[in-house]
């Protein structure tokens, strides 16, 4: 028979594999790794942004965006232009193998997340964050930097 703490970590357990088993899926599907596929997303509603909207978009810092954008220039999936208007500025576009690599990857586990809690009552979400920032305390995580993307290691990383 399984304790309290032992039931605990089969559910942390599990919410890590389900992590790395639709990160390698989103990998062969697209390429992709989870980050860059939000990325892509950031761009793709209207085919242009900048890297800070896309930044402030994922909750991200600007030295990780360029990373992402780094990676996905180099697969052609994203172009960079200086602004017309603002020199200091640059345009981030959707090439059309972006928009194709958008259109084959299966959608973010947070995407699959984020549509159960919030169908969840308003003390259910409470109670939920609470228990999971009291998880994060008790792995002494509280202070890592975190996004909202359920993913696993450095987020800059290219796609396995």
């Amino acid at each position: 028979m399984l304790t309290r703490s032992d039931e605990a970590l089969v559910a942390l357990r599990r919410i890590l594999r389900v992590t790395e088993m639709h990160s390698r899926n989103l990998a062969r599907a697209s390429g992709l790794t989870t980050a860059q596929l939000l990325a892509l997303q950031a761009v793709g509603g209207t085919g242009r942004s900048t890297p800070k909207e896309m930044a402030a978009r994922l909750n991200v810092s600007q030295a990780t965006m360029t990373a992402l954008l780094d990676r996905l220039e180099e697969k052609r999936l994203v172009r960079r232009e200086r602004s017309e208007v603002d020199r200091r500025q640059t345009n981030i576009w959707l090439t059309e193998e972006g928009r194709a690599a958008l259109d084959r990857a299966p959608d973010p586990l947070q995407d699959q997340f984020r549509t159960g809690f919030e169908r969840l009552e308003d003390w259910e979400q409470a109670m939920t964050i609470a228990a999971l920032e009291r998880v994060a305390a008790l792995l002494n995580a509280r202070g890592l930097d975190a996004s909202p993307l359920l993913d696993l290691g450095d987020i800059r990383r290219p796609a396995r």
